[in-house]
């Protein structure tokens, strides 16, 4: 199938790195191919299963900027059906080397080309701002699914969202869909999260998935085990509740 998902909010703190790592996991736990590709700078989504960014030594910003072929840097994880192509701290260097290559937009989509059909989806962990990494995933992607925190300031920046996709479509990807919006940080407790989720609708009709995120120690800790959230407590309540998105997001397809 050869499915590419952007994960993209460019607001901090909505749970963008965890839910990478989780759907990536909960698509690999039920039978898909999945390359998750960390393209954010602080290497959380490659340290979330389970490798020491310290240790890595070919990653993704080689596959960027030195030419090395994607299938190079790509390692293989601990959990089922989920492949890595990793971040380090050279990462934080590429904007700059990027923005001196030749039709830099498209360097990650050109360096994806050989591999994609070799997995059901490829997951992007993009950085939170619009920078040349993120407009390198968003090019390189078919669709893009927006986390979103149940709260307030998440809707200042919706508009500037809506933005960002149309101009991406306009001059660099065409193709570029929204896939969907996933709730996060979910607190039953809290009117609010009712009444952010009913204005999201209004901004992006039949788009919001049903399944919510919610709020969890669980979910917080896992990352500091290497671990998804499915692995680290698989009977809790963020677990039951990536695997449903996951099924949902499948539906879909």
């Amino acid at each position: 199938m050869g499915k590419t998902v952007s994960i993209f909010n460019q607001k901090g703190g909505v749970g963008k790195t965890t839910t990478c790592v989780n759907f990536a996991a909960s698509l690999g736990a039920k039978g898909q191919s999945v390359l998750l590709i960390d393209l954010d700078p602080q290497g959380n989504s490659t340290s979330g299963v389970g490798f020491d960014k310290s240790e890595i030594e070919t990653s993704v910003y080689d596959v960027l900027i030195n030419d090395v072929p994607a299938k190079d840097a790509v390692i293989v994880s601990a959990y089922k059906g989920v492949s890595l192509l990793p971040a380090n701290m050279n990462l934080a260097g590429a904007e700059l080397e990027l923005a001196e290559a030749e039709d830099r937009f498209r360097v990650l989509k050109k360096a994806l080309a050989p591999i994609v059909m070799s997995y059901n989806y490829i997951i992007i962990d993009c950085p939170p701002s619009l920078g040349l990494l993120s407009l390198n995933a968003l090019t390189a992607s078919d669709t893009l699914i927006v986390p979103l925190q149940c709260e307030y300031y998440a809707l200042e920046g919706l508009s500037q969202l809506l933005g960002t996709v149309r101009t991406v479509k306009q001059y660099y990807n065409e193709h570029l869909e929204l896939e969907g919006v996933l709730f996060t940080m979910y607190d039953t407790r809290l009117k609010l999260n009712q009444q952010v989720m009913a204005e999201v609708d209004k901004f992006f009709p039949n788009k919001a998935y049903k399944t919510v995120i919610p709020r969890s120690v669980k979910l917080a800790e896992a990352p500091s085990f290497g671990m998804p959230i499915i692995y680290y407590e698989k009977y809790s309540k963020p677990s039951f509740a990536y695997k449903k998105f996951a099924d949902e997001f499948l539906k879909k397809q």
